[in-house]
């Protein structure tokens, strides 16, 4: 019983400062006088981070502290709706945000300051709408494989289950299951070799860069390219830090999908949890400080 409070009590301070760090990042980048595209990804972001974040919280009481009351099944399947949306959406706009960025740094020497396609504003938005459109194809789903039948005593003690696929390995039906792996393919492995290749390119061109800068710096020694240089290599290492914690998360989101359940691993549900909003809690932190977004004002106003 303790140790449930314990984790209880951790769980409230996870969400909190995540939801915290996303909020004034969020108030930060609506205080700039206008949006490049890289706020404009980095926005939508943290947007699906908070609503990932407030959605599983409310998704979790409803499975665990309140598995004594009958949910109507139309709300269950709300809930899971919306906890898929906002996790794919936080997955696309990171994908997003890591090409955006290799696409920045590849070849900067020949393209200078030459806008790329990602740069125009409606070719932004469109990225971001299409993200969006994918987050609820693949969400949509959620309100298929719900009431089925094939638990049976697995959903009795509940009235809306912790597994959103309902995919037990000793029965779970065809539908389900290709929904299970479709989504753990297009939302789980496919973002997570994109984001750790797109990292490595970045990390191989600014190691090839590394001497050209300085070369370059020592040539031009103004103080205003010396400190414009130094802003963007300052915001390329925090992306790679928060690509880093992206990989290293939803890496262990795959194993614990394929390798455990939720019907036979007790934990399976904290552990969830706790892979799938580190990211959302770290992440904006990393790309506010890293990218001088966050403000004291916005603090305040959030405190």
């Amino acid at each position: 019983m303790a140790s449930q409070v314990y984790l209880l009590i951790l769980r409230i301070l996870v969400s909190v400062v995540g939801v915290i760090g996303n909020v004034v990042l969020i108030q930060s980048i609506l205080r700039l006088a206008r949006f490049k595209t890289f706020e404009i990804f980095l926005l939508g972001l943290a947007f699906s981070n908070v609503e990932e974040i407030l959605i599983v919280d409310i998704y979790d009481i409803v499975v665990h502290q309140l598995s004594w009351m009958e949910i109507s099944a139309w709300w269950c399947r709300l809930l899971k709706f919306l906890t898929v949306l906002g996790e794919i959406g936080s997955i696309a706009f990171t994908v997003l945000i890591s090409i955006y960025r290799y696409q920045k740094l590849r070849d900067a020497e020949r393209r200078v300051s030459q806008p790329i396609l990602m740069d125009d504003g409606r070719a932004a938005y469109g990225f971001c709408g299409s993200s969006v459109l994918f987050a609820l194809a693949l969400a949509v789903p959620t309100f298929v494989t719900n009431l089925d039948g094939h638990m049976g005593n697995l959903t009795r003690r509940t009235s809306c289950p912790p597994d959103f696929f309902q995919c037990p390995r000793g029965n779970c039906p065809l539908l389900n299951r290709l929904y299970k792996y479709l989504f753990i393919l297009l939302c789980n492995l496919l973002p997570l070799l994109i984001v750790t290749w797109t990292s490595c390119l970045i990390i191989r061109v600014l190691i090839g860069q590394q001497k050209a800068v300085h070369a370059r710096q020592t040539a031009q020694p103004g103080l205003q390219a010396q400190t414009r240089s130094r802003r963007f290599r300052q915001s390329t290492v925090s992306i790679l830090v928060a690509m880093a914690v992206f990989q290293v998360d939803w890496t262990l989101y795959l194993v614990l999908h394929l390798t455990s359940s939720p019907y036979t691993f007790a934990a399976w549900s904290e552990m969830e949890f706790f892979i799938t909003t580190s990211y959302t809690t770290i992440s904006p932190y990393v790309y506010g400080v890293g990218n001088n977004l966050f403000s004291f004002k916005a603090l305040r106003c959030t405190g």
